[in-house]
């Protein structure tokens, strides 16, 4: 296994949508390790192939890092997911691995039903609510190359734009003097 990458807005490879995996190979598995052990490091819940530039449509989701998980279900890999069903509305607190230090609101749906493929490439579906309804959406978004700063208003979009410039200004100088980068809370 091996630590990816995670990309950072405003990276342009995170605008490409994932394509849909043809067939689960064991190459897929090799690339699910990676991505569930890079997940684990940053710290976040859930990581798309998207944000480690792999144009697949893949995430990996663990709630049991966030203790606001209601559904606590270990490590969920999701091949070509989609959400069949949608109700409700929810607001949420929203992080991102691609967005460190940024929280917002987002609206999303209350409730969903969503079919995917496993690991071994057998299909499943999930009904979901609260936290694991709104990680599932969150990862979808990026497989469709839409981020956070989408779903929010053009003045935190603004602001937000701003604040990644600066973070990327500060990446530059830790790198240049081999300093950690802070620790922050799980995201997505």
């Amino acid at each position: 296994m091996a630590l990816r990458t995670i990309l950072k807005y405003p990276d342009k490879r995170l605008r490409v949508p994932g394509k849909p995996v043809a067939s689960v190979e064991p190459a897929l598995g090799a690339l699910l390790d990676d991505m569930a052990e890079t997940m684990y490091a940053a710290p976040g819940v859930g990581l798309a192939a998207t944000q480690i530039g792999l144009a697949l449509r893949v995430f990996v989701l663990d709630l049991q890092q966030n203790d606001e998980a209601e559904r606590a279900t270990g490590l969920q890999v999701f091949i070509n997911p989609e959400i069949l069903e949608r109700r409700g509305e929810v607001v949420w607190e929203e992080g991102c691995l691609s967005f460190p230090g940024i929280h917002e609101d987002i609206h999303r749906d209350g409730w969903i039903r969503a079919r995917a493929l496993d690991r071994s490439g057998q299909p499943f579906e999930v009904e979901a609510e609260g936290l694991y309804a709104v990680a599932i959406q969150h990862e979808i978004d990026h497989l469709d190359g839409v981020l956070l700063v989408d779903r929010v208003s053009l003045l935190k979009r603004r602001f937000i734009h701003r604040k990644m410039l600066k973070w990327h200004q500060a990446a530059q100088h830790r790198e240049s003097h081999e300093e950690p980068e802070p620790p922050g809370r799980p995201a997505l």
